[in-house]
């Protein structure tokens, strides 16, 4: 029962996640979105994004922190990468720093996917941008909290003082809570977007810690 208990988690968020673009994609769906787009859930989005209004701060504050947590990602990238040459063996490298990149390619590959199926589109028309984009999930919000996140899971192996350990946890904790708050602050995604957004993240990051805890059991 214990074995089995671990994948409550990351199969209830999944499951959250698909029944979010289910509802998205039926119920309340009005074409009264920018240029005419499709949105789900139309009158819980448009009042929150009413409520909230846009906010260039916040949304410039987020896209620097999505550029420090992808710096964030690529120290350990650098890391990997320094293993790989030293130990010359890529099944040498640390399970944790080939599970990180496991699950940095995943982010990549989803973000590609949901910039093709587009569940629903942004509020606003960004700068340079003549039509609106794809807006669900947030990247931004999957991006901040699942590398921030994922390193808070690992970073004790590879720094050893505890005080050191604790502020980076505090910082890279806050990195993901400001940087998902903000993106909604922003008014430049909807709220299931930030919703479908974390549902996203808890999975993967769910799932990534399968795959760190597999050989310590």
């Amino acid at each position: 029962m214990k074995n089995k208990s671990k994948y409550i988690l990351p199969v209830v968020s999944l499951l959250l996640f698909i029944i979010l673009i289910v509802i998205i994609k039926t119920v309340d769906v009005s074409p009264t979105g920018v240029g005419s787009t499709e949105i789900g859930l139309y009158h819980l989005n448009s009042t929150v994004h009413s409520a909230l209004g846009t906010n260039q701060t916040w949304y410039k504050i987020t896209e620097v922190l999505g550029l420090i947590s992808i710096a964030c990602g690529g120290i350990f990238a650098i890391i990997g990468l320094l293993q790989l040459i030293k130990r010359k063996s890529l099944f040498k490298v640390d399970r944790e720093i080939l599970s990180l990149g496991g699950l940095y390619i995943a982010l990549g590959i989803i973000y590609v996917f949901f910039e093709k199926v587009i569940i629903n589109y942004r509020p606003v028309i960004m700068p340079g941008e003549s039509v609106a984009e794809a807006s669900f999930p947030s990247s931004h919000t999957v991006l901040a909290a699942v590398i921030a996140i994922s390193i808070m899971m690992i970073i004790d192996k590879y720094v050893k003082k505890h005080a050191a350990q604790n502020i980076i946890k505090a910082v890279l904790a806050a990195l993901a809570v400001i940087t998902v708050v903000g993106r909604l602050l922003s008014g430049v995604h909807w709220f299931t977007d930030i919703l479908g957004g974390v549902f996203l993240s808890v999975f993967l990051l769910s799932v990534f810690n399968l795959f760190i805890k597999t050989d310590k059991q």
